[in-house]
């Protein structure tokens, strides 16, 4: 849950059924400025623009904008059907208002030029991920307001109460794949490959994609 990583295009969203099925090694699939403690609790924490710790949680860390770093957040969420809360917690990045963001996009979607309806936030447009995955965003996750909450003591009570309150999501995870052009990756991953394996072969961990030079 950060804002550091662009994250990967929703023109290619696909759902991950029987064929890929959650792996807790594998989860999230985008990475960032977040930590991880039980991947099977039911609560995730964003702490906007605060350094907080919520142990007990799936994951957690900050969200500090209003478009990429809320993508980031619907994205990781809808990728594990374990996680059904979301607590938002911290103090607003000001401006950006991620947090006004996340709020509204979850009682009120996105219209049809991507914009979050209801966001106080600067720039409140999702440009990255597809009206499924806002819509499985909404159905599955149940946003708990607590913006401006910076005790780490209440903040661990509402995740203890929430941890395993729900059965998990009853759909399988929809993971965002992004799948480049050839030109476009081979140029990508020759300058920012994250491995190599042997000759011209390179990996790049962030598009889950392994290319030749």
């Amino acid at each position: 849950m950060t804002d550091e990583v662009p994250i990967i295009s929703g023109d290619d969203l696909k759902t991950d059924g029987s064929d890929r099925p959650y792996d807790p090694q594998g989860w999230p699939p985008i990475r960032g400025d977040y930590r991880m403690d039980d991947p099977e609790s039911r609560i995730a924490v964003v702490t906007l623009a605060s350094n907080l710790a919520a142990v007990g949680a799936a994951i957690w860390g900050p969200c500090k904008t209003e478009n990429l770093g809320v993508e980031k957040v619907v994205a990781n969420l809808i990728s594990n059907s374990n996680l059904r809360f979301l607590l938002v917690c911290g103090e607003e990045s000001k401006g950006h208002l991620p947090g006004n963001s996340i709020l509204a996009l979850s009682r009120n979607g996105i219209d049809s030029e991507g914009r979050i309806v209801g966001s106080k936030g600067a720039i409140p447009f999702i440009e990255n991920l597809s009206v499924e995955a806002i819509e499985r965003f909404q159905r599955q996750v149940e946003v708990i307001d607590r913006i401006g909450l910076v005790d780490e003591g209440e903040i661990e009570k509402i995740v203890r109460k929430y941890r395993n309150l729900s059965e998990p999501f009853p759909e399988p995870p929809i993971v965002v794949v992004k799948r480049r052009t050839r030109k476009a990756a081979d140029e990508a991953l020759v300058s920012s490959g994250d491995a190599v394996f042997g000759e011209g072969i390179v990996l790049d961990a962030s598009a889950w994609l392994v290319a030749e030079r």
